[in-house]
């Protein structure tokens, strides 16, 4: 059968690199002192981590050009908000605000606990601050409405008395009181009804809204207010409680959780590590080497990072990740460089070892390091300012571990040589036999005599786990029952990885971004149990000067309505439209608007005893209506899947209107995430390994061997992603960041073992999956346990962002190795063509 090889490109590599051990075995010194002081130096780019980091939520979280984005900025532009005529319907942001939510397990709505929420709300809007030498309360700064603060509805209904709460019927999801007709829909959960009066409720929430205009004091009077209600206690079932800077707040503290962290995980790898280079003989040791090793990986990390930092990059949160992944890259690359100079000749000189320790490492680390980096790159790509950062810095960072591993783990490999060949002990440095003297006892023996190696081949001796997989595993793999088990396993891993991607949810959860132990958790908890039923009131923008007394364009504008009610998550049976306010005043008033003269002149006057509407009209310089909106309630969107179908379904009925219309509400900015995420991760993960692809055929000398290596991409992407929809992880900013990161991991483990395959000198197909395995498969586990540790302990960690991290790194490594050491091996072996020739 024909064979096929590209080893144009592989063999020049090779060679280069062989010339840089040999030049890096010449000057030692020169290479191991040189990175260091070169990462003194960008080091000093940490002075300004303070000043560049960048934790905004809205900022790294969403998509930066987002839709809502820009219908904020028309929704800001024509109705800008009125500070002296309050409505939390009209906010075009979240505004500034505090609330709790008070709940009972059976009806808040008795006069005892509505007492105790009197006596908390009283609590409220007495507290005291002091800004700027002065005392403030609620009532100084509070939003106001006609002069007056703005209030909570079902507390005006009582009229501040518990006790008339049996005296009235209470409705809902509307109420007409003497203040006319009011929304219990945010201030009410979980409510039971007969008709339309309210019988139960578990629960009532509360909001005060704070002025805008001075951020200094309303943040001083919200932190009070968190203060005061994490002091409080009521008789009360229980309290939530949250403000509108709660979310950034908490969001801020998660990376302090990680720090002890990192110095656990730091440990455990360094342990790790050097036990697994440890020899029993006391010149071969590679105990320093280890332990350079992971130095080497500290020096990316702090080169890489004050660099970027010095740069002005900002750092965002998820780059607090980035140690914990090229701790174990740069161990992995170590490992490959320590097995192929054990493989070297102990009786050249140090020079030509670590030439030929450097050809044939060459295309190992450099493809992995390569596919690493450009699936990294690729996903700055993203429109997510957190997956940006986070691949930039991750990306910059393995190329300095690849740089440090090639010149300074290098030259310590030279110095490290130097000490074996003059036959000096490991830690000590002094020269010792290598046979035990004549009298000597058997402790002398283990720990003054070293420097064996097999006489046989002239290269050092093998660890007895490394000839586990030449002498045991590669024999047991390539038997036909053992294959046969190993393609059923695949197609079994392969139909519930399938299974699991059909059943991926999409976005990230906001309260996912603070910590577990954090306040506004439970918050979340209570919102999602008893105020999850009601979406948000959707404003609907005219984007465009309309004829509104206009028969025909009435009827355009009507039908679009229309449509809108049709969806299935909005409310049929309410919308809030100052137009139909004022068809309703002109008729009870018998008056004439059917003309441009009688319609503007009527609807001064009837805007004047309603300036809440007035806030809906946007007039021109020429007193031309330019805008006008309207509102909708949304209704079960209690999933992010029927968030992301509400949000879709608007815009497109927006779309579809003759009129042009635009769709918004302060929410939809982190919704937005949902229409980007599948399609951006798909195109990233798709151009990827078509790169990785392209990066193979290069460098790999056999291009069925390479498609290989682009199956087992697929494999592991389809793998990670759909078992981590079964381990309860949303595709979202956080878990797109690995799933780019499992492209790059996917690529180390076949690569390595489709090299070794190709490259083997061996004639059967099944004998050339044994000796790759013999070659690589010790280095390829050492590397996978040494990543895994190198993230268990965010296992650990109280923030969700911080365990997906681990959960995903976790399938990634788990379904890279078996890919890489089971499944791959057994499939090379099906094809006759992979072949050396």
């Amino acid at each position: 059968m024909a064979k096929y090889r590209t080893d144009c490109i592989e063999k020049p590599i090779r060679m280069c690199f062989r010339i840089i051990g040999h030049f890096i075995g010449t000057h030692p010194w020169w290479f191991f002192i040189i990175p260091v002081i070169i990462s003194t130096a960008l080091g000093t780019g940490f002075y300004f981590l303070e000043k560049r980091t960048s934790n905004d939520i809205e900022k790294e979280f969403t998509p930066r050009e987002g839709p809502a984005k820009m219908e904020r900025i028309f929704i800001q532009e024509y109705f800008p908000q009125n500070e002296s005529m309050f409505s939390s319907l009209r906010l075009n942001t979240d505004g500034t605000y505090a609330c709790f939510i008070a709940t009972s397990k059976t009806n808040i709505l008795t006069v005892p606990l509505l007492e105790d929420i009197l006596v908390l709300d009283s609590k409220v809007r007495n507290m005291t601050v002091e800004f700027e030498d002065e005392l403030w309360q609620y009532v100084d700064i509070c939003a106001t409405v006609n002069g007056s603060c703005s209030s909570n509805a079902i507390l005006d209904i009582i009229g501040y008395n518990a006790s008339k709460v049996d005296l009235i019927n209470l409705t809902f999801p509307t109420h007409i009181s003497t203040f006319g007709r009011v929304s219990l829909r945010s201030t009410l959960g979980s409510v039971k009804r007969n008709n339309s009066i309210v019988q139960s409720a578990k629960a009532i929430q509360l909001f005060y809204y704070l002025r805008e205009s001075n951020k200094a004091r309303s943040d001083i009077w919200l932190t009070e207010f968190i203060k005061l209600l994490t002091e409080d206690s009521t008789n009360v079932t229980e309290v939530s409680y949250s403000t509108s800077m709660s979310r950034q707040s908490e969001f801020e503290k998660v990376p302090k959780s990680i720090v002890p962290l990192f110095s656990i995980t730091y440990t455990i790898t360094m342990s790790f590590t050097i036990v697994s280079c440890l020899r029993l003989d006391n010149v071969r040791n590679k105990v320093w080497v280890a332990t350079v090793g992971v130095f080497s990986t500290g020096l990316a990390v702090l080169s890489s990072f004050g660099m970027l930092l010095l740069m002005g990059v900002p750092f965002v949160m998820t780059v607090s990740t980035c140690p914990f992944l090229i701790l174990g890259i740069g161990i992995d690359d170590m490992f490959i460089m320590i097995s192929c100079w054990q493989k070297t000749n102990v009786h050249d000189s140090v020079v030509d070892r670590l030439a030929d320790t450097y050809q044939d490492a060459a295309i190992s680390i450099s493809i992995t390091t390569i596919t690493d980096v450009l699936a990294l790159y690729l996903g700055f790509s993203s429109p997510f300012g957190s997956v940006q950062t986070f691949c930039l810095y991750a990306g910059t960072a393995i190329l300095f571990c690849y740089f440090y591993n090639i010149i300074f783990l290098g030259a310590f490999l030279a110095l490290n040589g130097q000490r074996e060949t003059s036959n000096r002990h490991w830690f000590t440095c002094v020269k010792i036999p290598v046979d035990c003297p004549p009298g000597k006892s058997r402790r002398y023996a283990i720990c003054c005599v070293g420097g064996a190696y097999d006489h046989d081949t002239g290269t050092e001796e093998e660890q007895p786990i490394s000839g586990f997989f030449g002498k045991y595993y590669g024999p047991f793999l390539t038997k036909k029952w053992t294959k046969a088990s190993i393609v059923f396993l695949y197609a079994a891993y392969l139909a519930v990885s399938v299974y699991g991607c059909l059943e991926l949810k999409e976005g990230i959860d906001l309260r996912n971004l603070a910590s577990d132990d954090s306040y506004i958790s439970k918050y979340y908890n209570d919102i999602s149990a008893h105020f999850s039923h009601n979406g948000p009131n959707v404003m609907v923008a005219v984007n465009k000067s309309l004829a509104y007394w206009e028969e025909d364009q009435l009827k355009n504008l009507s039908s679009c309505i229309t449509d809108f009610k049709k969806l299935d998550y909005v409310d049929k049976n309410f919308s809030l439209s100052w137009l139909d306010s004022f068809q309703s005043y002109a008729n009870a008033n018998y008056l004439d608007i059917n003309s441009e003269n009688t319609f503007k002149r009527n609807l001064l006057p009837f805007l004047e005893k309603r300036p809440m509407t007035r806030q809906d009209i946007h007039f021109d310089a020429d007193n031309k209506i330019r805008s006008s909106r309207f509102f909708l309630q949304t209704l079960n969107i209690n999933t992010t899947k029927k968030q992301k179908d509400m949000l879709i379904s608007l815009r497109k009925t927006a779309e579809k209107c003759p009129i042009k219309l635009l769709v918004y509400h302060p929410s939809f900015i982190y919704l937005d995430q949902y229409t980007v995420i599948v399609d951006n991760t798909i195109q990233t993960i798709v151009v990827a390994t078509v790169l990785m692809l392209a990066i193979s055929l290069l460098l790999i000398p056999n291009p069925l061997c390479s498609l290989w290596v682009a199956f087992s991409i697929g494999s592991v992407i389809v793998g990670v992603a759909g078992f981590m929809a079964l381990w309860d992880v949303s595709l979202d900013s956080i878990s797109m960041i690995n799933l780019i990161i499992c492209i790059g991991f996917s690529v180390n483990f076949s690569a390595h073992v489709s090299y070794a395959f190709v490259s083997s000198t061996k004639a059967d197909s099944n004998e050339k999956a044994v000796d790759a395995l013999a070659h690589l498969g010790f280095p390829i586990v050492q590397g996978a346990v040494s990543t895994l540790l190198g993230v268990v302990a965010l296992s650990f960690s109280e923030s969700y962002i911080f365990r997906t991290f681990f959960k995903l790194m976790f399938l990634v490594i788990t379904f890279g190795l078996v890919h890489g050491v089971a499944f791959l091996p057994v499939f090379l072996t099906f094809v006759g063509m992979c072949r050396n020739g």
